[in-house]
């Protein structure tokens, strides 16, 4: 098997894409990132706004186009039902990044084992996981931006085909931009050129200046293009939103300096790995390549170093770190599979034990952990749980066997096949820690045949459920409106009394609470802004209204 995953590496890519990014992607509700991006892609259709964006029928310009595009397409070709279909793009962009993962690591160190093993890191790490798995912008932009820094690479390293590596460069990079703005730009491509000047020099630039030109001006006209467009065609808009997302860097989520320096946490089951892959005295005379070694963990640290100066953090920022860290962590893995067996020192070898061992009992406890743990709630998920657990007791079994035989290759690949399976038969399981006895979707009020608007604004999450654009009125609009019926949306209240102010003019009747929530409102991830509370008004008394619950 494990001459078959080196002998094959873009079938192994494919075969580990499929089982972590393809399998049950349709499983979880939106989350509100992806209810932005769905209910823009839904109005490019439905209304036409493919370049001057809207959410909800509100200008929407705080993100490029770009994602939306493609998720719009998506759901046209497949079904806007269907979540996998929303999120498919940004799976197959994930594909694109895992591919070209391994070309950028084997031409920088010309090594096919090396350069898979950085594919396959990069894809069980968990935040690319979670960017790869939802219908969000990120994983577009820095996938695109990594396929132009290859390009990139191979530009400055090369004496020939300058055009061509150029163009390629400055259209993928481009695309980055038309994917997040500049996020990638500073987070990744800014602390690639900074490692690549102190490792490898820029020099014999002579016959390269007209391709750089030519490359820069290609950047500058995709980056540039959407954002003029939208400045002439709705200045105001586009003026107010670009100011502000400009405020929201300097005055919103605030975190101090230091708040990244966990960041390798974010590979998940790597983690033990890449923090000793960071260990530059102590890798540095084992590594297979020295230089490509030193490049690429100096891009990780200078990535680390760019993202800390900026007062807003988020740990999904981090996303685009994980890109070299995989690379850097790679060389740890490989010198493991290469030499642990000649290792003489207990330092050296315990940290391995550790990790790997630990990954190795989690799988051999699983059915008994999982059972104690989901007790009645694996009613209707038995299946999962003993596909599971029996999977789970596997690789487990194969991972100790393999640890004890200090054979690490095929501790690496157990270990990779440990994600495979947490995702093919486990992520159902998820859903068994869901549940809310209160859940009323806002499908429901498709059956009412009434006017129907919103004074305040809903939570994306609610707009997407409700399948259309909301209306919306303000106070003194519904104070004048004539209808003898309508229906009004306001933000949950306990109360119920955002309506009052039109008692004089309707007989205002709190007819139910649409509720999102996932979970019960005893959990601390239950959010009242999942909730909306739906009024009919009526004008005389004489009038009735059929109720569908």
């Amino acid at each position: 098997m494990t001459k078959f995953i080196e002998k094959h590496p873009y079938w192994s890519i494919i075969i580990l894409w499929a089982a972590v990014y393809i399998a049950h992607l349709g499983w979880l509700y939106p989350n509100i990132m992806e209810a932005r991006n769905f209910v823009t892609a839904r109005e490019m259709v439905t209304d036409g706004n493919w370049i001057l964006t809207t959410m909800d029928g509100l200008a929407r310009y705080e993100k490029p186009p770009l994602p939306t595009w493609l998720t719009a397409f998506s759901g046209e070709l497949i079904g806007w039902e269907s979540l996998m279909a929303l999120r498919l793009p940004a799976a197959l962009v994930t594909l694109l990044l895992l591919f070209y993962m391994f070309s950028l690591s084997r031409k920088l160190t010309q090594n096919n084992h090396l350069a898979l093993l950085t594919s396959l890191i990069t894809g069980t790490s968990f935040y690319v996981i979670f960017a790869g798995r939802n219908g969000t912008w990120d994983i577009f932009a820095h996938a695109f931006m990594l396929v132009g820094i290859y390009y990139l690479f191979q530009f400055l390293s090369q004496a020939e085909k300058h055009y061509r590596n150029a163009l390629l460069a400055g259209l993928l990079i481009g695309l980055s931009f038309m994917s997040k703005g500049p996020v990638s730009h500073y987070a990744l491509l800014l602390p690639f050129l900074i490692a690549y000047g102190f490792t490898y020099k820029y020099k014999a630039f002579r016959k390269k200046w007209w391709p750089l030109l030519a490359m820069i001006l290609v950047i500058a006209l995709l980056s540039s293009w959407w954002a003029i467009y939208i400045y002439v065609y709705d200045t105001a808009e586009a003026t107010r939103i670009a100011t502000k997302e400009s405020s929201r860097w300097v005055g919103y989520e605030l975190k101090p300096f230091y708040y990244y320096w966990s960041f390798f946490t974010q590979s998940g089951i790597w983690t033990i790995p890449a923090f000793v892959a960071l260990l530059y005295p102590y890798l540095k005379k084992r590594v297979s390549n020295k230089k490509a070694y030193r490049f690429v963990l100096l891009w990780t640290i200078m990535a680390v170093v760019l993202l800390s100066l900026i007062p807003t953090k988020k740990s999904r920022y981090l996303l685009p770190v994980l890109i070299p860290l995989a690379m850097t962590t790679a060389f740890y893995i490989e010198y493991l599979i290469l030499n642990f067996r000649q290792i003489t020192s207990k330092w050296e070898k315990w940290p391995v034990y550790f990790n790997f061992g630990l990954i190795a009992t989690i799988g051999l406890v699983f059915p008994l952990g999982a059972f104690l743990y989901f007790g009645e709630k694996l009613d209707g998920y038995y299946l999962y749980y003993i596909l599971t657990s029996i999977a789970l007791v596997a690789v487990g079994a194969f991972i100790w066997y393999s640890l004890i035989q200090q054979k690490l290759g095929r501790v690496f690949y157990g270990t990779i096949a440990f994600v495979m399976v947490v995702i093919t038969f486990g992520f159902p399981l998820s859903n068994a820690l869901l549940g809310n006895p209160d859940y009323n979707s806002l499908t429901s009020l498709s059956e009412r045949q009434l006017p129907t608007y919103a004074l305040e604004d809903l939570a994306p999450e609610l707009v997407w459920d409700y399948g259309t654009s909301t209306i919306h009125k303000t106070e003194e609009e519904l104070l004048l409106m004539n209808e003898s019926i309508i229906g009004v949306f306001t933000d949950y209240s306990v109360e119920k009394n955002k309506l009052d102010f039109l008692n004089e003019k309707y007989r205002v009747e709190s007819v139910e609470t649409f509720d999102l929530n996932p979970v019960d409102s005893t959990r601390s991830s239950y959010k009242d802004r999942l909730k909306a509370d739906f009024y009919v008004l009526k004008k005389s008394q004489g009038q009735q209204i059929k109720i569908v619950k």
